[in-house]
């Protein structure tokens, strides 16, 4: 089989960043962006359940960070179909030698690059251009009453987001920092 994508570790354990084939010719080009039995190779519990898509209106916004506790963690996809955003993943895997520990990558709509975010991380991102769309794959269906979520400037996982943030969401802007009894949740 020839693979359609190449899958590159990311410094926390399960995530991935997936770099897509493109295949060119003189009517343009195409690419895939999910085939089960490549996904497997990197995480043999990935089921699509739900896919969403978010247009986000103005640069320097931030959607996250975002989690669902168990019994519904998600594996997730993530991409930018259209725009740039600085996108950001955050290990609250219980035990974990990463745990609070932060990842970002610079999703762009060029870039053929998506990210795989395994059960028990948090993940949000802040768009870099207006306009900008994301497309998600998740494992699970949302599920509002097991939905978590951290505070994007919360000291203790001191994110370094490129761009002094423009718009966010009431709930999001709410959010309590985490407390010394937060250790993470049990996948």
């Amino acid at each position: 089989m020839d693979p359609h994508f190449n899958f590159i570790n990311t410094p926390l354990s399960g995530a991935y960043i997936i770099e897509r084939k493109i295949i060119n010719d003189n009517r343009g080009s195409f690419s895939r962006f999910f085939c089960h039995l490549e996904i497997n190779q990197i995480n043999q519990k990935f089921k699509i359940n739900q896919i969403n898509r978010s247009i986000t209106k103005e640069a320097a916004s931030i959607r996250g960070m975002h989690f669902q506790y168990p019994p519904y963690c998600e594996n997730k996809i993530v991409t930018c179909l259209k725009g740039s955003v600085y996108d950001v993943i955050v290990d609250i895997r219980k035990g974990s030698s990463t745990f609070l520990n932060w990842y970002s990558l610079k999703l762009t709509d060029n870039n053929q690059r998506s990210l795989f975010i395994p059960e028990g991380f948090a993940h949000g991102f802040q768009t870099l251009k207006p306009d900008t769309e994301m497309l998600y794959f998740h494992s699970q269906k949302y599920h509002p009453e097991f939905q978590g979520n951290l505070n994007v400037n919360d000291p203790k996982l001191s994110i370094n987001w490129p761009r002094k943030i423009n718009v966010m969401s009431l709930k999001d802007k709410n959010c309590k920092n985490l407390d010394d009894n937060f250790t993470g949740i049990i996948i």
